[in-house]
């Protein structure tokens, strides 16, 4: 087991940043999606929610590999999907609310399963050419 140092707190900061940018993005591209291009505001809610969770399973895991957490992130995304598909009255009930809706979804669609992958890829480049190298300062 690792221990923490300096370094892991510094680089949990990063990530938990990161995934603020993304949350922020995210939001705002809901919020503002009447003065966005179709395509964003159609597309890019979804792959920056996925995109979050990949930043946020890095912040939490900071010593687990880039790929464990991409495939973790892939999984944890695609599972929240499937849940969509569960119909109970309680259920919908919690999705029904805002932050329900924020975090379980509402309908499953299969686009959002692609969405989510390709969010998750895009921000598992930035963490492992972008991140990684600024970390490393």
């Amino acid at each position: 087991m690792k221990h923490w140092n300096g370094m892991s707190i510094q680089n949990r900061w990063v990530y938990f940043i990161a995934a603020i940018i993304i949350m922020t993005a995210g939001l705002a591209s809901r919020t503002y999606g009447a003065v966005l291009p179709d395509w964003v505001q159609e597309h890019f809610g979804d792959a920056l929610w996925a995109g979050m969770i990949y930043f946020g399973v890095r912040m939490v895991c900071i010593h687990s590999n880039r790929a464990r957490a991409l495939w973790g992130s892939v999984t944890f995304s695609w599972m929240i999907e499937f849940s969509q598909l569960i119909q109970t009255p309680w259920l919908n009930n919690l999705r029904s609310t805002l932050l329900g809706a924020l975090i379980l979804g509402r309908g499953f669609l299969f686009m959002d399963l692609i969405r989510y992958l390709i969010g998750i890829l895009c921000v598992y480049l930035i963490d492992r050419f972008i991140l990684s190298k600024m970390m490393r300062l």
